[in-house]
């Protein structure tokens, strides 16, 4: 999608902290970290949000699970713990119109769910 923020990293036509990539996903550092490691994956393929998921899409979603796990152990917060999140939709707390997901750690996070 041509005005779209994670399309336009994952095309490199804007800059951005690049840690990992491969033929169907990028992680990169979130300029506005929440935690000491905030790194954000998305699909190369755009993709909205969840919602958008089909079954064609399967491989990407467990790459970029698989990805996660490995980035943790990179950023040495494998063992202490962190979170992976997606938000879906407005009410959801989705902001950017491409699928993504967030790894945080590197502290302790605050739960409401457990």
């Amino acid at each position: 999608m041509s005005d779209c923020l994670f399309c336009k990293i994952a095309q490199k036509e804007i800059p951005s902290e690049i840690i990992y990539e491969d033929e169907l996903i990028v992680a990169f550092k979130d300029i506005n970290p929440v935690a000491p490691v905030h790194i954000l994956l998305i699909p190369k393929k755009h993709l909205i949000s969840v919602n958008n998921i089909m079954e064609e899409d399967e491989a990407v979603i467990g790459r970029i699970f698989s990805v996660a796990k490995e980035l943790a152990h990179q950023f040495g917060i494998a063992e202490s713990g962190y979170r992976v999140v997606t938000n879906t939709g407005t009410d959801g707390g989705q902001v950017i119109g491409h699928l993504h997901f967030h790894i945080l750690g590197g502290k302790a996070l605050r739960s409401e769910l457990g």
